[in-house]
Parts: C-alpha cells; sequence; structure tokens
C-alpha cells in the first residue's frame, strides 16, 4: 500500500485523473505517459538552441571573414555594399537624395559657346576682316598688313613666332642666341655690370646704367633689379651663384651664349644698347621674339625680321631630319596673327 500511495502522491503531482479504485499498474501506465510526454518537450525546447547555435555559428563564420584590412576589412565590406545599394538606385532612376535633402533637378540644354571671334572687342573684329585667314602672305605683306591691323591706341610691337621642327628636351635641339637687330627693338633698355673697377670707366662710357663690384652686389642683398640686361666678367661669375634663384627665373643672369658673359665689357654693353637680343624656344617648341614697334614701319621691320631669320637658319640642328621651320605667324601685342609661307625651308 506504501507503492500506491507513492504513486498516488506523484500522479496528483502531475495532475493526473486518478484513485485508489486504480491498480498499480494502471497508474504506473499514467505516469509513465507524462513521462514520455516530458521528454518529447525537451527535444523540441533543443531544437530552439540548435537553431541560436547555427545562427552564432554563421555570425562566427562572418566574424572569421572579416579581416583587419584589405578588400575584406569592415570598412572595405561596408563600402562596397554602398556603392552596390547606389547602383541598384541609379538602374532604378532613384535621382532622390540620401542625406535628406532635395533631389537634383535635370539641368537645362547645354549652353551655347560662342566663337573666339565673337568675343573680341570691336576694334579687333573691325582690324581682323582685313585678314584672311586660310591665305599665307609673305614677309613683306604679312609685316606690313600686321602695322595696319593694330588695334591698341598705343605704339605697339610687333612680334615673329616660329613653330620649330625640334625637340626641346634634346640638348642639342634646344635652341638659344641672341642676334643683332640692325634698327634696335625700340625700347628703352637698361644695362648693368658687374666687373672688376679697372673696367667701370669703359663700361660707363659704352652707356651702361648701372656699374659696380661689391656695391652691386649690396643691391642685390636687397633684391634691387633696376636693369634689363646684366653684363659680367667671366672671372666675378662665381659671385653670381649666390643670387641664381634671384636672377635666373627673372632672366638676368649671365650666360656666355647670350654674351652677356665677357671680357670686353664695353663691346658688350654697346651691342645690348644697340638692339641685341636673345632668344630660347619654349616647350611648345615655339620661338617668340619682338623685332621692333609699329612706329618703325615696314620697311625697318622687314629688316629686323630678316636678321632674325639668318640667325635662326644657322642655329639648325645637324640632328633636324626634314624641315626645320613648321609656321611663321607675324602680330602685334593685341592684333590678329598674320600667317607668313614658309620662306625658311
Amino acid at each position: 500500500m506504501a507503492k500506491k500511495a507513492d504513486l498516488l502522491a506523484e500522479a496528483a503531482k502531475a495532475g493526473l485523473e486518478v484513485s485508489e479504485k486504480n491498480t498499480i499498474a494502471e497508474i504506473e501506465a499514467a505516469l509513465a505517459g507524462v513521462k514520455s510526454t516530458e521528454t518529447e518537450a525537451p527535444v523540441e525546447a533543443t531544437d530552439a538552441p540548435a537553431e541560436t547555435t547555427e545562427e552564432t555559428s554563421e555570425e562566427a563564420k562572418e566574424e572569421v571573414t572579416v579581416a583587419k584590412a584589405g578588400k575584406r576589412s569592415a570598412k572595405a565590406l561596408a563600402e562596397a555594399e554602398a556603392k552596390a545599394e547606389k547602383e541598384a538606385r541609379k538602374e532604378a532612376g532613384d535621382t532622390s537624395s540620401q542625406t535628406g535633402e532635395e533631389a537634383a533637378v535635370k539641368k537645362g540644354p547645354k549652353p551655347v559657346t560662342r566663337p573666339v571671334i565673337d568675343r573680341r572687342g570691336k576694334n579687333y573684329r573691325k582690324v581682323a576682316e582685313k585678314v584672311e585667314a586660310n591665305k599665307l602672305y609673305s614677309l613683306e605683306d604679312a609685316v606690313k598688313l600686321a602695322t595696319e591691323t593694330n588695334p591698341a591706341k598705343f605704339d605697339a610691337s610687333v612680334e615673329v613666332h616660329v613653330r620649330l621642327n625640334v625637340d626641346p628636351r634634346q640638348a642639342d635641339q634646344n635652341i638659344r642666341a641672341t642676334v643683332s637687330l640692325p634698327h634696335g627693338t625700340g625700347k628703352s633698355i637698361r644695362v648693368a655690370v658687374f666687373a672688376p673697377e679697372a673696367d667701370h670707366k669703359a663700361a660707363q662710357e659704352a652707356g651702361a646704367d648701372v656699374v659696380g663690384d661689391e656695391t652691386f652686389l649690396a643691391q642685390l642683398d636687397k633684391e634691387v633689379l633696376d636693369f634689363d640686361i646684366l653684363v659680367a666678367t667671366p672671372q666675378y661669375m662665381p659671385k653670381l651663384g649666390k643670387y641664381a634663384r634671384l636672377l635666373g627665373p627673372r632672366g638676368l643672369m649671365p650666360n656666355p651664349k647670350s654674351g652677356t658673359v665677357a671680357t670686353d665689357v664695353a663691346k658688350a654693353v654697346k651691342e645690348a644698347k644697340a638692339g641685341k637680343v636673345e632668344y630660347r624656344v619654349d616647350k611648345q617648341a615655339i620661338v617668340h621674339l619682338g623685332i621692333g614697334k609699329v612706329s618703325f614701319g615696314a620697311d625697318k621691320l622687314v629688316d629686323n625680321a630678316k636678321s632674325f631669320f639668318d640667325s635662326l637658319q644657322a642655329q639648325k640642328p645637324a640632328s633636324i631630319k626634314g624641315g626645320y621651320v613648321k609656321t611663321i605667324t607675324v602680330s602685334t601685342t593685341m592684333g590678329p596673327g598674320v600667317k607668313v609661307e614658309n620662306f625658311v625651308n
């Protein structure tokens, strides 16, 4: 009976409807049914932890694939995801701002750009009508036409622009020389001489504007550059080394090729005052040189131009194959360009 009483107590705890009328076998069978139900419930309960375990393993797997740097870093993955979203919005035609701003308004038609000639002043357009765009003029006609098409009210310079068939990066094709123009350039040139005291008197008589030695260096220390050309003797050139950054970018550093490093300073000063100018090819393989003023007249300007072209031909590198000069253009400071026939080649 003790055993039946224990079974009844256990059945009461399990909520079973049994009594003393039931046999021990029936009570045990009912308890066994309850236990089997309890064992099934834990099985279902263990399913949830299994799913959680799978999720945890997937998260762990993702954490493993994220690297500290490179394409698999968190930053790179976030950028790739943002890029994918942007491409998706672009394909869907979604132009709305992602930061809360208003959507971009579609731009109107592209503005019409006016021709260059229409953007010039009326005086320029008026004189430019005299120049035929596709015509090649002779040197004499081009110089004459350039002086007639000067739109400026001042005495403008007449310039020659020559495009050469050279490579300025090659040392033997980096054209640089001087030429003495028969009628000068029309500019008042200030010449400074840096030479020993024994040469000061000769330089002053030749027309030098600034002459000195140590006093001249004191002016350079103060960055006083009241001259256009600097002539120096070879023995004084080392003293100018410390001023290379001051003089070089301004084109004032004496150079043997330009004739500004000379033992005879009086001769160098006379040549500089008479109209000796330096020309050199730029990075685009073009030589630019002013050959005088409009007030010179066509004849003097042609003489200066011929002297320049004679000097330019003498500088032709031996390594050049084919034509030396590509194009020639003559113009005033603010006037239209006049194309010249290639008489050099």
